[in-house]
């Protein structure tokens, strides 16, 4: 019979925000033979103490691949914070049903206004502002896919309307969601005739 024990260690990584970057930490982690639980965006889970010369050389080789090994608190909150916009925007087929800050204060079991202000004082941004500029990341690579139309992507991104959509969109890159599909359209049609 195989017993688990009921000790979970967590550690959190920065700069941890994509599928690739998984198969570094998890790569790192069998190389020093730790023995990991789940691997997610900016944390790992073990069930087992590593030891501190593990954690050092673990922290050493998450550097080379750009990633850091974090250990001060309000890091790890800020760290955690970004994650978790970077899943619900980027990597999430639906937003959470809730708003943004509801989602994220029952993520991390802490009040918004506390969350808020902590990222707003480390980051020097609002985090309304960051998930802003993260939704129009989001909204830009959309409108490269061609897939969905600009009422399509307002409905899956949770805007009010096309109009709330495309004003954040040009408050944020000076440019409206249809003047930045016609620039795509007119690079295709430039590289075509190189």
């Amino acid at each position: 019979m195989l017993v688990i024990p009921d000790v979970k260690v967590r550690l959190f990584i920065k700069f941890m925000v994509s599928l690739r970057c998984k198969l570094v930490v998890k790569e790192e982690l069998k190389n020093l033979n730790i023995k990991y639980v789940v691997v997610d965006l900016g944390v790992v889970e073990i069930f087992e103490h590593i030891s501190p010369e593990q954690h050092e050389q673990l922290r050493v080789n998450l550097l080379k691949s750009g990633l850091e090994l974090l250990d001060d608190k309000r890091s790890i909150i800020i760290e955690r914070i970004q994650n978790i916009v970077v899943e619900m925007v980027h990597y999430s087929d639906e937003l959470p049903m809730t708003n943004y800050s509801t989602h994220i204060s029952e993520k991390l079991g802490y009040g918004y206004t506390y969350l808020s202000n902590i990222f707003a004082e480390v980051r020097g941004i609002t985090l309304q502002n960051y998930i802003i500029m993260h939704k129009i990341e989001r909204v830009k690579e959309l409108i490269l896919y061609d897939e969905l139309n600009l009422t399509e992507i307002s409905y899956l991104l949770q805007y009010s309307s096309v109009a709330h959509l495309s004003n954040q969109f040009k408050k944020i890159t000076g440019l409206t969601p249809s003047f930045y599909k016609q620039l795509k359209k007119k690079r295709e049609v430039n590289l075509e005739n190189l």
